[in-house]
């Protein structure tokens, strides 16, 4: 009994190819059971939900605008105020429910001081949400 191989020229060498006969065979035979099965899957069970009647509820926050600019003028949503009456308005705005917002337009020239300052008094009145807006660069 000869041990060996089928024949002695080059095409006797291992097949490199992969068989896809088997892979669609199987992959055909998923998709009908997926077929079959999907109608099943859809059909839906009817339950009685309670019913509840509510008005809801308006949390969003108002917001003012705060403008500090170069020459140290204050302006609170676009009127002019002093240092006293924009303590006296930081702190109606934190009894206030719910909490404004404090956006905050600062020009370049306002030194830091001045801006830490107002923040402090913010968040002492009870304004917590501060917001620092900005102009984008053009192009």
């Amino acid at each position: 009994m000869a041990m060996g191989s089928y024949g002695d020229d080059d095409e006797s060498d291992l097949m490199s190819e992969i068989n896809m006969t088997p892979l669609v065979d199987v992959m055909l035979v998923l998709l009908i059971i997926f077929l079959v099965t999907l109608p099943v899957i859809n059909q839906a069970v009817k339950v009685s939900l309670p019913q509840a009647n509510s008005q809801p509820e308006d949390t969003r926050s108002s917001k003012v605008d705060l403008t500090v600019r170069d020459d140290g003028t204050v302006l609170w949503n676009g009127t002019p105020v002093d240092h006293a009456a924009l303590l006296a308005r930081l702190a109606a705005a934190g009894q206030a429910r719910p909490v404004p917002q404090l956006h905050l337009f600062i020009d370049r020239g306002v030194p830091y001081e001045r801006v830490a300052r107002i923040m402090s008094e913010a968040q002492n009145s009870g304004v917590t949400q501060l917001g620092f807006v900005t102009q984008p660069q053009p192009r």
